[in-house]
């Protein structure tokens, strides 16, 4: 990656991001607050804390990156944003990772905030804090390729109907598979969390935190299922995608 490319991702995260948040400085505690409904129902029924404030972290990294990938990129076709910066020598890899990147800056405060508690209740050590980023960077990494696939393929679709298809996702993603709530749950067909990757990601950043157990084998093929799944959203984009209509 030379300096150019990651000036331009650099520029591209701040047009994305600091014009909406100046627009619409609710949208942090929006995005928070979609993450804490779970969390404030745990703690009202007595529910353990600690996964309710992991699968906080994990829906807000999921459901910015697959929020981002379909809605920006739906949006900037609609207002003819891209076509401004495919006019511009920019490397479709800075716009893709500029659009990424952009609502992870604005969520950041709200992973920051869920991180913070966690290490306060000793849910998260120093120690453990470096996987669990890991694996939360991946998460968001894997649903942001798994958005621009969708845009890839629906193109043609108007921006309502991506808008909605990325909400039902996200929250679907984020609160359906175990993430809130422990994979045992699931009794035998708890390896179904090893298929998506938002319970997948919870689910390691739990085996750090201590408060799940699998084998290492286990560990290493969850990490290995995360990052090829990550891989092929991004490969078949970069193939099938379009930098420049005809």
């Amino acid at each position: 990656m030379n300096l150019k490319v990651l000036k331009d991702i650099l520029v591209i995260t701040a047009l994305k991001s600091v014009p909406d948040f100046k627009r619409q400085p609710l949208m942090l505690f929006f995005i928070g607050l979609i993450s804490s409904l779970p969390l404030f129902f745990i703690i009202v029924f007595g529910g353990q804390i600690s996964y309710g404030l992991i699968g906080a972290m994990v829906s807000t990294a999921s459901f910015i990156g697959i929020m981002a990938a379909i809605q920006d990129i739906s949006y900037d076709r609609y207002v003819k944003i891209r076509e401004m910066i495919v006019a511009m020598p920019v490397h479709p890899f800075s716009y893709a990772m500029g659009i990424a990147m952009a609502p992870l800056v604005i969520s950041a405060p709200s992973l920051i905030f869920f991180i913070a508690i966690a290490m306060w209740l000793g849910v998260l050590s120093l120690s453990s804090l470096f996987w669990a980023g890991v694996a939360l960077i991946l998460c968001w990494a894997t649903m942001s390729s798994a958005g621009f696939l969708i845009s890839t393929y629906l193109m043609r679709a108007s921006p309502y109907t991506l808008n909605s298809i990325s909400n039902i996702l996200g929250i679907a993603l984020g609160f359906i598979p175990p993430v809130y709530y422990p994979e045992e749950m699931l009794g035998s067909f708890s390896w179904i969390s090893a298929i998506f990757p938002t319970s997948n990601a919870a689910s390691l950043v739990r085996v750090y935190s201590g408060s799940l157990n699998l084998p290492f084998e286990m560990v290493v093929a969850r990490w290995l299922i995360l990052t090829v799944t990550m891989m092929v959203f991004a490969v078949v984009t970069a193939a099938k995608a379009r930098w420049r209509e005809p």
